[in-house]
């Protein structure tokens, strides 16, 4: 009897051959390189027009090739994942397969490993520009070990739900565009609903403001004072969702990854983006108080600059949540895989109408 991994051994080298065969995929392959050396560019031109050292440009370099892997991951993935299986089912061959020793978890599991070496494909061919920006400098171990990993992981978180659903749905179309919808959901809907929920909910701010002193011509003294110019507005409550940003694979990227902050500011889009998501969690100020004649009172905005928070203590003094989303989208994976073979198995059931059985 054929152990589990020859069997899935056997499925994940025939879907391989099968995604390899064409040209089109050496194609979409340098069409990427290209992209990304366009990129390593523009970046590398840019930093060298702020005058960066090479500390600042290395990283920034770095850290914009990661993110742009995982972009085309998000937009490519589902494409090369969502017919895995209702593909074979429309062409007549997941039967044939599904009556040798081939069991259904090993069917589901290679292709899943099949779909998800596809996308790491995209992350090896951008090797030659991250060894660039790594010799430009800069860029930390920790950065590059947990990025590359994390960056490995929602390429995979993917690939899972893309073979998932397309376990699940019998139609090949249908399921990749509700894994575009997942996708999209995780990057661009949790920022909307972010949006929007942090701006309908509003809190009342007010700022009072002394003016109107007139000064002693001998002593430079204030001696008297205007009357109090008090303002009541609203201001967004974000901190109440943060949250929400938790589920997305950029945020997760930015904020597992150790971020570059010195000198109190972000040198790459990793720190950018995490110092972004922390500020997010801090409540802003009810009120604000500026008087002329008395500093000592003065508080909000307007207190002295020296008091605010630095980059470096709001990335310290808030909560990170990478682990959170990680462990969300891994749970939609592994839902959508076990959705896969719940339809998947045989023998079946029941059938949904239509279905093709060989």
């Amino acid at each position: 009897m054929m152990s589990f991994f020859s069997g899935l051994r056997v499925v994940l080298a025939l879907e391989l051959r099968q995604r390899v065969r064409g040209v089109a995929w050496y194609v979409l392959i340098g069409i990427f390189v290209v992209l990304v050396g366009l990129v390593t560019a523009a970046v590398w031109f840019t930093t060298a027009g702020f005058d960066l050292d090479n500390d600042e440009g290395g990283s920034a370099i770095f850290s914009a090739i990661i993110y742009f892997v995982l972009l085309l991951g998000t937009l490519v993935a589902p494409a090369l994942s969502g017919n895995a299986i209702n593909g074979d089912r429309e062409a007549g061959t997941l039967a044939t397969t599904q009556v040798t020793l081939i069991t259904t978890w090993q069917l589901i599991l290679g292709k899943f490993l099949a779909a998800w070496i596809t996308a790491l494909a995209f992350l090896v061919a951008s090797l030659p520009f991250l060894i660039i920006a790594l010799a430009v400098g800069g860029v930390g171990k920790g950065t590059i070990v947990v990025s590359i990993l994390i960056l490995a992981i929602e390429l995979g978180v993917i690939a899972a739900i893309g073979v998932g659903l397309s376990g699940i749905f019998s139609k090949p179309l249908f399921s990749i565009v509700v894994t575009y919808l997942v996708v999209a959901a995780l990057t661009l809907g949790t920022l909307i609903t972010f949006g929007l929920a942090g701006a309908a909910t509003q809190t009342e701010w007010k700022s009072t403001y002394v003016t109107g002193i007139t000064y002693d011509e001998t002593t430079g003294e204030a001696i008297t004072c205007g009357e109090p110019e008090v303002n009541v507005s609203k201001r967004p409550r974000f901190d109440f969702y943060w949250p929400i940003l938790a589920a997305n694979p950029f945020v997760v990227l930015a904020d597992a990854a150790p971020s570059r902050l010195d000198d109190g500011f972000p040198r790459d889009l990793f720190g950018t983006i995490k110092l972004g998501v922390r500020t997010a969690q801090l409540a802003p100020e009810s009120s604000e108080y500026y008087d002329e004649c008395n500093s000592e009172l003065n508080t909000g905005y307007f207190d002295d600059l020296d008091d605010s928070l630095t980059p470096q203590q709001i990335v310290d003094s808030t909560v990170p949540s990478w682990f959170v989303g990680l462990a969300i989208q891994l749970a939609l994976g592994a839902a959508a895989l076990w959705g896969a073979w719940s339809r998947t198995n045989t023998p079946a059931r029941t059938l949904s109408k239509g279905s093709r059985i060989a």
